[in-house]
């Protein structure tokens, strides 16, 4: 390289350096009293100062495996009610499940066919709507399909006391398990 190309090259680097650093100068805090700006003294994640923020997860932060011990946060692992949880799936354990999910509280179940009733067919979705043992913490929804004469699947009405059976059945299980858990810390 020739002695004018490399002084060009070092120029170059030098006034690069030189506006990266006064671009990086003008990102620090401003002492400016504009109207509408925030005042006392506050880092870049604190700009007003305030000692308490509000975050979108809460007082406690976002907790993915573990929690406080409090009553209302049962089975704080999970992103519902442990009990509701848990007695959804002891209800419909003679289903074959196609997914669970703890976090968002959705369990959906794969079409079930008694064997003692050939051509009705059951498929259930539970929806757990609560981290409290509540009776309205959870919600049922029960799909049938009938087979035609063609031998092909169509959907057919259910029973309106199907689903409202099935809710009832898991909460009396919740609230069995919610007893046991409590006498066995009792026992302790």
């Amino acid at each position: 390289m020739t002695y004018p190309a490399l002084t060009r090259a070092k120029s170059a680097a030098v006034a690069l350096l030189f506006a990266a650093t006064l671009g990086l100068t003008a990102c620090g805090p401003s002492n400016s009293n504009f109207p509408g700006q925030p005042t006392g003294k506050g880092g870049p994640n604190n700009p007003t100062g305030e000692q308490k923020r509000e975050s979108i997860f809460g007082d406690e932060g976002l907790k993915l495996f573990g929690g406080s011990d409090s009553e209302e946060a049962a089975g704080s692992g999970i992103g519902v009610n442990s009990f509701l949880w848990r007695a959804s799936l002891d209800t419909i354990a003679f289903m074959p499940l196609a997914s669970a999910d703890p976090f968002g509280g959705v369990i959906i179940t794969d079409w079930y066919q008694d064997p003692n009733a050939q051509g009705e067919r059951f498929k259930v979705t539970v929806y757990i709507l609560d981290r409290r043992l509540r009776a309205d913490g959870v919600k049922v929804a029960v799909f049938r399909q009938e087979k035609n004469a063609n031998g092909d699947w169509v959907d057919a009405k259910v029973n309106e006391n199907t689903a409202l059976q099935m809710e009832n059945a898991i909460l009396v299980r919740a609230r069995q398990l919610r007893i046991n858990t409590i006498e066995a810390g009792e026992q302790k």
